[in-house]
């Protein structure tokens, strides 16, 4: 009985009129990560995790294993599409300034992302080719920059001297356990966010141009589910290593390292700026802070509550970033050389510049009003 009036209050959830498509983010997210622990799931119950083998079941996975394909396909190609629709859902939040009326539903997102990235990495380097391992070994070796206790950290984790057999279990509890994780927080997130209601283009508190959420936005979102599970089974059925490293076809080899070492299309912008700063710690601050400033917004906002989306400066710092963003992935995937080197310094600088830029822009607009 219970369950059915919980699911009664949120069809019934008063939701604004003005939402729109970019409000489908939310919902499509949860779904792929409904996704995700399911094909990880039943991928897990054919996975070995051992070093002489590990490769092969996947191989097995794919090749002997009944629908083992599909399964890694989705799981595989699911793990982009949910970072493509996490994006695009800060995005909008950036945009219309979300963390400005909604600051702890913010804060828990941006711990989301934080986590995400975690489990997507872990994830990266279970097949155990050569991208994936020697990625392993590049990032982890990124803790050594800590003062004093770098080189302790890093062979904690590792669980040895080198990245192995132990590194290899441990990155696959810690892959399959985080997604639970990444549930709970985001019935967190739902809980923070339905305090309030859902944020509009328009910015709109009153709750006099709301109207239920089944069936107006239902359908809309059950729409978004048939246009986004339709791309990701063209991409998984007909292109399925087209976001894959070629690189990790082949078995991991110590002895072998890749001409150019790089992470998955989504951190490349971070692998940009890490790249970008000649010292070594001040790499992995800066790799640090580009997410973790996210956490920054609604705090030095806190005082704003009047969103300045509609100022034609905003919007066009906001797409700056935008381009920004764009082309740190693009020179993350680049070799370490001229011009990509020198192109990377301003451009990671710009990053923090117009994030800085957006975040005082609400308080300079409350001061212009007032």
């Amino acid at each position: 009985m219970q369950k059915i009036r919980a699911v009664e209050s949120m069809a019934s959830l008063p939701s604004p009129m003005s939402i729109s498509i970019w409000w489908n983010g939310g919902s499509i997210l949860g779904l792929i990560l409904g996704l995700q622990i399911v094909t990880g799931l039943f991928l897990s119950m054919h996975y070995t995790a051992d070093l002489t083998n590990t490769f092969n079941s996947v191989i097995h996975i794919v090749r002997d294993t009944p629908s083992g394909w599909v399964f890694r396909g989705l799981h595989a190609n699911g793990a982009s599409f949910f970072f493509v629709f996490m994006y695009l859902h800060i995005g909008r939040g950036l945009y219309y300034q979300s963390y400005i009326t909604q600051p702890r539903t913010w804060m828990v997102g941006t711990t989301i992302l934080l986590v995400s990235m975690a489990v997507a990495f872990l994830g990266y380097v279970l097949p155990w080719g050569q991208m994936s391992f020697w990625g392993a070994t590049v990032i982890t070796n990124l803790l050594s920059a800590v003062p004093y206790l770098g080189s302790s950290i890093v062979e904690w984790v590792w669980g040895g001297f080198a990245v192995g057999q132990s590194t290899l279990n441990r990155f696959f509890s810690l892959h399959f356990i985080l997604p639970f994780l990444i549930a709970g927080l985001s019935a967190l997130h739902l809980l923070f966010l339905h305090e309030k209601g859902s944020t509009n283009p328009l910015g709109e508190t009153s709750h006099v141009s709301k109207i239920s959420f089944h069936p107006y936005f239902s359908w809309k979102d059950a729409v978004g589910f048939i246009v986004m599970f339709s791309f990701l089974v063209l991409v998984s059925f007909f292109y399925p290593s087209l976001l894959g490293d070629p690189e990790n076809f082949m078995m991991a080899n110590p002895m072998v390292t890749p001409t150019h070492i790089q992470p998955e299309w989504y951190f490349l912008f971070a692998y940009a700026i890490l790249r970008s700063i000649p010292s070594k710690l001040g790499g992995v601050l800066a790799l640090v802070a580009s997410v973790v400033v996210l956490y920054v917004l609604p705090v030095a906002s806190l005082k704003c509550a009047v969103p300045s989306t509609f100022t034609p400066p905003y919007q066009v710092v906001f797409w700056v970033f935008i381009v920004i963003f764009i082309l740190l992935t693009w020179l993350g995937a680049c070799p370490i050389e001229e011009p990509y080197l020198t192109l990377a310094g301003p451009a990671t600088v710009l990053y923090f510049l117009m994030l800085g830029v957006l975040t005082a822009m609400p308080i300079m607009w409350k001061k212009v009003l007032s």
